[in-house]
């Protein structure tokens, strides 16, 4: 398994159209499985739903006005946000067959966010919670504290993309500073009409405080690496 750290963010609309050139050469080449990891500008990263949606041109300068770049993504649901204090992992293969698996791997890559958090002694699980911004079956979530564990927030989503020969697998864990990602969404939320919880958008480091998307991105990549050669990928190499 290839990994590309990438170190610096080139913008919203940059970074996600690498993503979609990286899918593209696997789905032409058969390239083994590469792993991108990166930390992103601030982004509202809307669906196609939300783009049809009357209240969009004011949702984007919502975004804008708040210094989010608005971006519109080919794979996922509803709004969501994020900048530098969260990680993009993005997982792509080449694939004979990719719709078969599609499911399956909302299941996969939602536990392998669970085992990473649970490095971290965080007491994350995978499911959709009431009210959530762009809602998933297969977010991850966890209490923002234990004397509260039914008021969950949430922490990580994930998005695919299948085309002919390929998959790619987008999956954003929220790290640090939940409160611009809460504020952004309340108002871009609010144009286009579409309720939902504040409550409900967190970080990792509301449930424990102090952590960094450095250690988080660590424990990812040990939850990796046990996965690639369980696969028989073998080690994970840096690009």
């Amino acid at each position: 398994m290839k990994l590309i750290r990438q170190r610096e963010s080139l913008g919203a609309e940059q970074d996600y159209r690498r993503s979609l050139s990286i899918l593209d050469a696997a789905r032409s080449s058969n390239t083994g499985p590469i792993l991108r990891i990166y930390q992103p500008r601030p982004t509202v990263a809307f669906g196609r739903r939300d783009e049809l949606n009357p209240g969009f041109g004011r949702a984007r300068q919502s975004a804008l006005d708040a210094g989010f770049a608005p971006l519109v993504r080919r794979v996922g649901g509803r709004a969501a946000a994020y900048h530098g204090g969260c990680l993009i992992v993005d997982h792509v293969e080449s694939d004979p067959d990719p719709k078969t698996g599609i499911q399956d791997r909302y299941r996969l890559f939602g536990d392998m966010i669970v085992a990473a958090l649970e490095h971290l002694d965080i007491p994350a699980d995978v499911g959709e919670i009431p009210g959530e911004y762009c809602a998933g079956e297969y977010s991850v979530h966890a209490p923002r504290t234990a004397q509260d564990p039914d008021r969950p927030v949430k922490l990580a989503g994930t998005a695919q993309r299948v085309v002919a020969g390929a998959w790619y697998f987008s999956s954003v864990i929220v790290v640090e500073h939940s409160d611009p990602i809460r504020s952004v969404l309340t108002d871009v939320y609010s144009a286009l009409g579409v309720e939902w919880d504040p409550g409900t958008a967190g970080a990792v480091d509301d449930v424990r405080p102090g952590t960094t998307v450095s250690q988080v991105e660590d424990a990812l990549l040990q939850v990796y690496t046990m996965y690639s050669r369980y696969m028989g990928y073998g080690a994970i190499q840096n690009s």
